[in-house]
């Protein structure tokens, strides 16, 4: 090997340790802290105002404004009497976002399941909820599910007539499985 060579060598492999201990020392293997201009920037609230967004452009002229309308939690399509924070938080967004239009919401913390199977896998409201919603004279029911996979989320949303089980709007999502979505679907709980 040239002296020149040689020289080179030694000044790259220079180069390339002080930018190594540089990286090193400035992250320390750390993320940096969030701030607010990350939180502003977070696009999970504005994916799932889309998602209302487009459920409302759905109902535009079925629904009207004096009788409200119920939302219930987003639940594990897999075991339909679970959910997570994950879940909670889509329903709480949806809800917002359906009140932000003019729309009266009313949460429902039911103890037992909203749906139950029929026979093909088909799902339909249970008797406590269609009872809930008459019980409140609501003309509607927001419910949701969502699967899990390895890199995204898929969400399922439909508002559903109480009194018949007729799907009236439905849209259909799916969201990037990034750090915050994985650390909301972490929590599970039961119904």
């Amino acid at each position: 090997m040239t002296a020149r060579r040689f020289s080179g060598l030694v000044a790259l492999l220079a180069v390339g340790s002080t930018l190594a201990i540089a990286g090193c020392a400035n992250d320390n293997g750390r993320r940096p802290d969030p701030s607010y201009a990350t939180a502003a920037a977070n696009p999970f609230i504005p994916a799932n105002y889309a998602a209302a967004d487009a459920l409302l452009a759905q109902l535009n002229g079925k629904l009207g404004n004096t009788q409200p309308l119920i939302i219930a939690t987003v639940v594990n399509i897999d075991a339909l009497e679970q959910s997570s924070t994950f879940g909670r938080l889509v329903s709480e967004q949806i809800s917002a976002r359906f009140s932000q239009a003019g729309l009266t919401m009313i949460e429902t913390k039911i103890r037992n399941n909203i749906y139950m199977k029929r026979d093909q896998g088909e799902l339909l409201l249970t008797r406590e909820i269609r009872e809930v919603a008459q019980n409140h004279s609501a003309q509607a029911v927001i419910v949701g599910t969502y699967a899990d996979s390895s890199d995204f989320v898929f969400v399922n949303l439909k508002v559903i007539s109480p009194s018949s089980n007729v799907v009236i709007a439905v849209h259909d999502y799916a969201l990037p499985k990034d750090d915050t979505v994985r650390s909301l679907l972490k929590a599970q709980y039961r119904r």
